[in-house]
Order: structure tokens, then C-alpha cells, then sequence
């Protein structure tokens, strides 16, 4: 099914588009990382737009969605497979519940079918490369930049009245579609490489930051005093994994050490193996601190006559559990040689919407 639902029609508005990361073959989080890393460097890039869809996954009108699939899908057997799973309902305190809208956040398939419902909404309006043109193409006076992850969206201009009047016509563009924007959580900032010397030039603080994927990205200076853009593990996604690995301890507080250990191993090495990014080592030098204290905790908690100290947790941890370190390449690197300039719509410039990569 996830083959059928990625699969390119032949027209060129059919298949998905470049700035579109989210569950498709051979694309993960990082690369729509590195993609808008990658464009706030070398794009003209002042203003950024972080949009929220509120309840987006519950908020999905089925009806259109159902116009999408057929738009994309020509068999009739596939397509009745897709509309039984929209009604197997949610079961919630012993009874099965069908809702009117929405595709079931948590399925299986309830990602795939968003990224459709999206293409159609959102992404084929603003890009500038269909016929009828999108809204950079009619709109925008300077540069435009779009990443998108699933729901996740976000959104660079080069002008501040681009970016709202942009904010306020894709507002009325989901709502067509029965979507609301998040009044709160959408956000306007003054964002790029020369955020902070603007604002500091009109004596305003220092540029905000946003969240992405599970970093916040912010603008920082390299030690030579140039831009450098940081990003950094959001604390609430951080306290939240310490928080399921406090309760993973409780319920393995007697098993042996070793296999508690190499559990533990496993949980830590995951976590750097999304998390270990440039910029971000003190994040991984905290995480792995507060690990090791929690099982320290732990391990006192299995007798009154335990005497684990730190020095003894500490022997164990450099057994069981990885050291920080970074992992992942800096993001423009990555970037260019996973988008070679000669790649058809991969290279950065102003004449595409995209930092991202060729459709597929």
C-alpha cells in the first residue's frame, strides 16, 4: 500500500514534490533537516513561517480525501481497501467509535493518506512549477523557501510582507478544507543569517528561535564571529525520553545488571543516533548524565543495603553505555552530495521553491 500511495502519476503535478521529506522511500527527518539547514544558508532567507495545523490528523476531511485518492489511484479494489480502513473506527473505553473526520492518528496507514491529503491542499498551491502557477509564482516578490515533514511545515521568506501575506492566504486555503491553523503556535519570526545583526542594528533583541523535527534551531555565531546556525534537542522531547526510561528501570529494577545495562546501551545509542548532529554535543552530554543517574537511582531503590555510588555507576556506564559523540555530517555537506547541482530541481537558487531534492 505505502508503494501504491508514493507512487508518481504520470502527470507532473501528480507525484510528490521535492520540498516533501515526510514517509517517502529513501527520505527521513534528517534530509528535511538538512534541506532547510542547507537553504538558510545559502537562500535569501529572513523570515520564517512555522505553521501548526491544529489536530491536523484528526481534523482530515474524508470526503475530499476520498476525491484526492481517486485523483491518484484508478483502481477501484485499492481504493475500497483505503475507504474500510477510514471506517474501522477507534476503540476507546470498550467501544469502537467511527469518527466523521480524520484518518486515525496512529495507523498504520494514517500517515501516507496525510501526505496525499497535503499534496493536494498545500503543496501543489504553492509551488511555483504547475501549470497554472502556485502562489510564489503569482505572489511573492523576493525568495521563497518550503520544507515540509508530514504536518510538519516550514516556511522562508525574504520579505516580511511575503511571508504575511502568505500566512494569511494559506490560512484561507486550509480552510477551504475544513483545516485550521494553530492561533498560538503558528508563528512569524525574524529568522537567518542576518537576523540578529538587523535586529541588534534596530536595538531589538535577539532573534527567536523555532522547533522542528526535535530541534530547536537557532541563530548562533561561530568562533570566528560568523553566522552559524545551532541546533539544539528540544528539552520537553529529552524529559519525556527520560521519563520512559525512568519507568523501563522500575519494571527491570531486578533483573540482572548486565541485561539492564544492555538495554540501556540500546536506548542511549538510539537516541544519538538522531540527536548526534553538529552543535548539539552538550545536549548528548546531558542526556547521557541524567541516564546514568536514573539508573544509579534505580539501583538504590532494590535494597536498603545498597551502597551503589557514583563511582561504581559510573564504571558500569562506560561498560554499558556509548559515549556522546556526533554522528551525523553538517547538514550542507550531507545536503550536496545527496543533491548534486546537476540534479534536475536539487540545486539552490532562486527560480525554485525547494531546497529539496528532484521529485520521485
Amino acid at each position: 500500500m505505502a508503494d501504491v500511495l508514493n507512487a508518481t502519476p504520470g502527470s507532473q503535478s501528480g507525484g510528490f514534490l521535492g520540498f516533501n521529506y515526510g514517509f517517502r522511500p529513501g527520505r527521513g527527518a534528517h534530509d528535511a533537516l538538512d534541506a532547510l539547514s542547507a537553504a538558510i544558508y545559502a537562500r535569501k532567507m529572513n523570515y520564517i513561517v512555522d505553521a501548526d495545523i491544529v489536530k491536523f490528523f484528526d481534523s482530515v476531511s474524508k470526503e475530499w480525501l476520498a476525491r484526492f485518492l481517486e485523483h491518484r489511484i484508478g483502481d477501484k479494489r485499492v481504493l475500497r481497501l483505503i475507504q474500510k480502513w477510514l471506517r474501522a473506527g477507534v476503540l476507546e473505553d470498550g467501544r469502537i467509535e467511527v469518527p466523521e473526520r480524520g484518518t486515525g492518528q496512529g495507523a498504520a496507514i494514517s500517515p501516507l493518506l496525510a501526505n496525499v491529503h497535503l499534496h493536494y491542499v498545500l503543496d501543489l498551491w504553492a509551488d511555483p512549477r504547475i501549470k497554472s502557477g502556485g502562489w510564489r509564482r503569482r505572489e511573492a516578490k523576493g525568495d521563497m523557501v518550503i520544507v515540509r515533514y508530514a504536518d510538519d511545515a516550514i516556511f522562508g521568506f525574504e520579505s516580511e510582507t511575503d511571508a504575511r501575506r502568505f500566512l494569511d492566504a494559506m490560512r484561507e486555503r486550509l480552510a477551504a478544507f475544513a483545516l485550521t491553523l494553530h492561533p498560538d503556535k503558528t508563528r512569524l519570526i525574524e529568522f537567518g543569517r542576518f537576523a540578529a545583526a538587523n535586529r541588534e542594528r534596530r536595538g531589538s533583541s535577539k532573534p527567536e528561535t523555532f522547533k522542528f523535527l526535535g530541534f530547536i534551531f537557532i541563530c548562533g555565531k561561530s568562533r570566528k564571529g560568523g553566522f552559524l546556525l545551532k541546533r539544539k534537542s528540544r528539552g520537553d522531547r529529552m524529559r519525556a525520553k527520560l521519563k520512559e526510561i525512568k519507568e523501563g528501570l522500575r519494571k527491570r529494577m531486578h533483573e540482572p545488571l548486565s541485561r539492564q545495562g544492555k538495554w540501556l546501551g540500546q536506548v542511549v545509542q538510539g537516541w544519538f543516533n538522531y540527536h548526534a548532529a553538529p552543535t548539539n554535543f552538550r545536549a548528548l552530554g546531558a542526556f547521557r548524565f541524567n541516564v546514568v543517574d536514573l539508573w544509579r537511582r534505580s539501583l538504590r531503590r532494590r535494597s536498603q543495603k545498597d551502597v551503589t555510588t557514583w563511582d561504581r555507576i559510573e564504571s558500569l556506564a562506560r561498560e554499558c553505555l556509548p559515549l556522546p559523540k556526533i554522528l551525523h555530517p553538517w547538514p550542507s555537506d550531507r545536503f550536496r552530495v545527496k543533491h548534486p547541482r546537476w540534479e534536475p530541481y536539487a540545486r539552490i537558487g532562486p527560480v525554485r521553491i525547494c531546497a529539496g531534492g528532484a521529485q520521485q
